[in-house]
């Protein structure tokens, strides 16, 4: 099935869709930070890439917004200026709208505001567009508080566009943290069905069995038991830590010891590596200067470069609880148990009996928890800082989430 990716930023959605099998055909984007990241993410030739590598790193967001990097992709970048008649034919359309004016981080305005009103410049194309070429499928993403923001009217008004454009619509409130990756992230997500060519259910999208996508491939330790099978443990380089959804209490669940990552590279054995690969590979240096470090707490954090930081709700979670919801402002981080001989930069937790320390997550441990394999932050980072990078993964979608709901989709349209 094809498909177009509209209110883009990195591609969330594309990379579910793909790995569902879909081929996508188009995309729009207005921010150039997030262009280049989907660019060089997804549409780079490695003769292309190899090329911006060579540019200072302030250079190649202007570089890879010239045309010839897109290869013949279709793009837009004002989605109020797009003509029907301009768009490539798509059996499903994909949106995740701006969600600033409906968050509950924010004012609230609903379609009032000018970003979340948006959503109306897509059916306008759609109503613009012949019924033979109108989508299958529309695929909406959008925060919980769609649901209920203004009293419920404005989801009310999205289902009468919906339907005023020949769409029967059925959603679902979907987290993150069902689908593998230990970040508790509510959305709702909505496909609407053309009338005169699918009347296929793809709701209800349950979880996976919760597994993280990382792979165990060998163990450091030789005193690991049965009782303790994940002490010492090493994972493959790609995929998400289940550190942070691991389990605590009665001294018989896994006492986690940080993973020391090993370069398969050196042979059978492997070698210890520094480079933090996973949520709880290590420490960050300026917290700590070993290469191993057992860990019974991670917690966690919001906001961790701001300890005195006042707000609404929790800011510590449970141990073993997944991550707050990424976004495009907050800081996140982890508190995480530090021995008694080494407790720099630490503080005492009574609660825990142990010295804790927080850092921040990186920008790479935050792709993780939106689904993301390594190679694909690798080239995000290639053109964009820190900021940006944590910036876009907070306001992406989950493509674990995506990729479920897309293969539900593709059983229902072969079924």
């Amino acid at each position: 099935m094809k498909f177009l990716d509209f209110f883009a930023g990195i591609g969330g959605f594309r990379r579910g869709m793909e790995l569902a099998g879909h081929e996508c055909v188009g995309f729009c984007e207005q921010d150039k930070f997030a262009y280049g990241s989907y660019v060089s993410m997804h549409l780079l030739t490695e003769e292309q890439r190899e090329r911006i590598m060579t540019m200072p790193k302030n250079k190649r967001i202007k570089e890879i917004g010239k045309e010839e990097y897109r290869n013949g992709e279709w793009y837009a970048r004002n989605i109020r200026e797009i003509r029907a008649d301009h768009v490539p034919r798509a059996e499903c359309w994909c949106f995740g709208f701006p969600c600033q004016d409906i968050s509950v981080a924010g004012k609230q305005l609903g379609f009032r505001g000018e970003r979340s009103s948006l959503f109306f410049s897509v059916m306008r194309i759609i109503q613009d567009t012949k019924e033979e070429d109108r989508p299958t499928y529309l695929f909406i993403e959008n925060v919980k508080n769609l649901l209920s923001v203004n009293g419920g009217t404005d989801f009310l008004k999205l289902l009468i566009a919906l339907d005023e454009a020949g769409y029967d619509a059925e959603w679902q409130v979907l987290n993150s943290s069902d689908f593998g990756v230990p970040q508790n992230r509510e959305r709702v997500f909505i496909v609407g069905h053309h009338r005169g060519k699918c009347r296929h259910e793809v709701f209800p999208v349950y979880g996976t069995d919760g597994k993280n996508h990382v792979e165990q491939v060998g163990n450091y330790l030789k005193t690991a038991t049965r009782d303790n099978p994940n002490q010492g443990r090493i994972y493959e380089l790609t995929g998400l830590s289940p550190c942070l959804n691991k389990m605590e209490g009665g001294g018989r669940e896994p006492s986690v010891v940080l993973p020391c990552f090993v370069d398969m590279s050196y042979g059978s054995g492997g070698k210890e590596t520094d480079n933090a690969f996973c949520l709880q590979s290590r420490y960050d240096k300026g917290i700590c200067g070993r290469k191993r470090e057992t860990v019974g707490v991670c917690i966690p954090v919001l906001t961790p470069d701001r300890a005195e930081k006042r707000q609404d709700g929790r800011r510590f979670k449970e141990n073993g609880e997944p991550m707050f919801t990424l976004t495009g402002q907050d800081r996140h981080g982890i508190a995480i148990e530090m021995d008694d001989d080494f407790c720099v930069n630490a503080i005492w937790s009574d609660k825990y009996g142990c010295y804790i320390a927080i850092r921040k997550l990186t920008p790479k441990e935050c792709f993780r928890l939106q689904g993301w394999e390594d190679i694909y932050f690798e080239r995000a980072e290639m053109v964009n800082s820190d900021s940006q990078l944590y910036k876009q993964a907070g306001n992406g979608v989950t493509v674990n989430v995506i990729e479920a709901i897309a293969k539900k989709m593709e059983m229902e349209q072969n079924g």
